[in-house]
């Protein structure tokens, strides 16, 4: 069963800065680093897959302290098999360098 211990549903990533220039950052794109992924051919498996940024929250809401921010991997990024994806709510800056949870769904497979 998928719901033992041991199977995740999702591949862990990075969120390392926004797309920028050279001076100015987009934060309407984040850039997320997967685990695992160097080339461009493995990003690719990745596009379109949804992306989760779960952190705790100070109160409960709707009976839970955990709140999740919601967003897609839109396209890949350089050639080192960074991905870039954009965010329901753009995450905050404090979150560089935090990890994400990238969902094997929806497949393309």
């Amino acid at each position: 069963m998928p719901s033992e211990h041991g199977h995740r549903l999702y591949v862990k990533g990075r969120h390392l800065s926004y797309q920028r220039g050279k001076r100015n950052t987009n934060p309407n794109t984040s850039l997320i680093k997967i685990e695992g992924v160097d080339d461009v051919n493995a990003a690719n498996f990745y596009l379109g897959k949804k992306v989760a940024f779960v952190y705790r929250g100070k109160k409960v809401v709707q009976g839970s302290k955990i709140r999740v921010i919601w967003g897609k991997v839109t396209r890949p990024h350089g050639n080192s098999g960074v991905v870039r994806a954009q965010f329901r709510h753009n995450l905050p800056p404090q979150t560089f360098g935090a990890t994400v949870r990238v969902m094997l769904y929806p497949s393309n497979i």
